[in-house]
């Protein structure tokens, strides 16, 4: 059996920091099996990481984009696979 987890990467752009943007989508995790983290980058971006099953990440991240898209102008998502580097979901600093 594998220990590799599909993994996601977002960056979203636009009005996306001092918003409450990180604290709403710690929220949203609770709603989901994934495990990551959510942090404010130096360029002003957010960046997203999320791992577990791929449809319950992809969902995760399409509700973040949902339910936060008034702030959103731009967002990158990366996907993969590797090992399991969370427990649970948390702010980054």
């Amino acid at each position: 059996m594998s220990d590799n987890v599909f993994q996601l990467n977002c960056w979203f752009e636009g009005r996306v920091q001092g918003v409450g943007f990180r604290y709403q989508t710690t929220g949203v995790a609770k709603g989901f099996e994934v495990t990551g983290w959510v942090k404010n980058l130096a360029d002003g971006r957010v960046q997203l990481y999320a791992e577990g099953e791929e449809s319950e990440v992809l969902d995760f991240q399409k509700e973040v984009a949902s339910e936060l898209e008034c702030y959103i102008r731009d967002a990158e998502v990366k996907t993969g696979t590797g090992p399991r580097a969370c427990r649970g979901f948390s702010i980054a600093h």
